[in-house]
């Protein structure tokens, strides 16, 4: 008899140790899920955060980068920008290309300014109207823009849009180009511009006007 008593306290005990093992098993797991769960949702919340402060490095603006390049450093430069700030990235071409020798580019240049030639262009850019940020890059010539920019800045309609003029050049000032690019975007928000022929002075000049 006392053996039987012996032999049911002893099942009653391993009864509740199960339950207990069991128990246990399931806190933990279910511990383990709202850990789970929880560095999900964090980490969900730094995706959004990241994706949210990436769209406002730019205000939620759609940016095109244009330029025009006779010898290659005005589009090294439009790269650059391109790189730092997004968007697309266009060259402007002529129908009819400039020489490649120096002074017979020169001398097309300086005849295009006298006559206020148009040149015609090659590019078309057929969604504009979408952009709200539009880069133009072009490299001094007789110190203004070239008429090529002249020809694509009366090619489209600019009314409303951010203009961000960048240019290249041996010596003459950014400044010289200014009253060209005023005249032909007279209803657009024209920020200020660069003589971008250093790397450092790009990155700096994106800072200041708020691209960056």
């Amino acid at each position: 008899m006392k053996k039987l008593f012996i032999m049911a306290v002893s099942s009653c005990m391993l009864l509740l140790l199960a339950g207990c093992g069991s128990n246990n098993a399931a806190n933990s797991s279910s511990l383990q899920q709202k850990m789970t769960s929880t560095v999900t949702d964090k980490n969900d919340s730094a995706n959004a955060k990241t994706s949210e402060d990436k769209s406002m490095n730019t205000n939620g603006k759609k940016i095109l980068v244009t330029y025009f390049s006779q010898t290659g450093n005005t589009r090294r430069a439009a790269e650059q920008i391109h790189n730092l700030v997004g968007g697309d990235i266009v060259e402007i071409k002529t129908v009819t290309p400039y020489p490649t020798g120096y002074n017979e580019c020169v001398e097309v240049a300086k005849q295009e300014k006298e006559t206020n030639a148009r040149p015609v262009l090659s590019t078309k850019i057929d969604n504009m109207d979408s952009y709200d940020v539009i880069f133009v890059g072009y490299p001094i010539w007789w110190h203004t823009a070239p008429m090529a920019i002249y020809t694509f800045l009366q090619s489209y309609n600019f009314s409303g849009k951010t203009v961000i003029p960048f240019c290249t050049s041996a010596s003459s000032e950014f400044s010289e180009s200014m009253p060209a690019i005023q005249s032909l975007c007279p209803n657009s928000t024209i920020l200020e511009g660069v003589r971008a022929n250093e790397p450092k002075e790009v990155e700096a000049w994106l800072a200041k006007i708020g691209m960056r």
